[in-house]
């Protein structure tokens, strides 16, 4: 009986070791299984956002679409840029300036040395105008040429006179009466004018005094510009 009682708990010690041994056994299975579970997914994750982050964003222009490019080496599709498209505007101008010019008169011509005056029912903001010029008149219609600024609001538009521009006196002679038409053609602008383009009808008028070889005179004149330009 002591032999029997003896095996018995032999064999339960055993049974109680072996039982330990296999969950044991399970529980570093499943922690091993875990493990090698987590570096998966995590290597999975690394990779993933490695290359998220090595990806690049073109953005792309074709006239007014607009096309969003994801890769890590983007590139425009054909028929399409990087440069964005620059927005034209168009807006009517007219003006009505008045002031004073100088005059000095040679044997051969006759300069504009100084011209200044301001604007009433301008539009964009330029009030104020400015300019040079000259004729080389042999008859009482010649052609003239000059350049002119109009300024305001912290802008400018500098304008030329057009070679067909001309200037034609009511008489022969002097005292009288010069009527200016013409056309001028902006050359550059500033501020909001910058990039601006197009040209506008001139018309005006100033008297004369004397044509005299050598004689000067401040003489009062008005003008009025009207057109269409194109801004940026």
């Amino acid at each position: 009986m002591k032999s029997l009682k003896h095996t018995g708990i032999v064999g339960a010690i055993a049974l109680v070791t072996a039982l330990g041994m296999s969950v044991t056994s399970g529980a570093s299975a499943a922690v091993s299984s875990d493990s090698a579970t987590y570096s998966s997914t995590h290597s999975s994750t690394n990779h993933t956002l490695t290359a998220h982050l090595g990806k690049r964003t073109l953005v792309c222009y074709r006239g007014k679409l607009v096309k969003r490019i994801i890769a890590v080496k983007p590139h425009c599709p054909a028929g399409w840029t990087t440069k964005k498209p620059v927005t034209v505007s168009t807006v009517k101008f007219s003006g009505s300036y008045s002031g004073t010019m100088s005059l000095l008169w040679s044997a051969s011509d006759v300069k504009v040395t100084a011209l200044t005056g301001t604007g009433t029912g301008t539009t964009l903001g330029l009030t104020s105008v400015s300019g040079t010029g000259s004729s080389t008149p042999t008859s009482t219609c010649d052609p003239i040429n000059g350049t002119g600024v109009l300024s305001g609001g912290g802008s400018t538009l500098k304008l030329t006179l057009a070679t067909t521009s001309k200037a034609c006196a009511s008489d022969s002679a002097a005292p009288t009466t010069v009527a200016v038409t013409g056309t001028a053609t902006v050359v550059s602008g500033t501020g909001k004018f910058a990039g601006a383009k197009g040209s506008l009808k001139v018309t005006g008028s100033f008297s004369i005094k004397s044509t005299a070889a050598g004689s000067s005179e401040s003489d009062s004149f008005n003008a009025t510009l009207s057109g269409t330009l194109t801004t940026k």
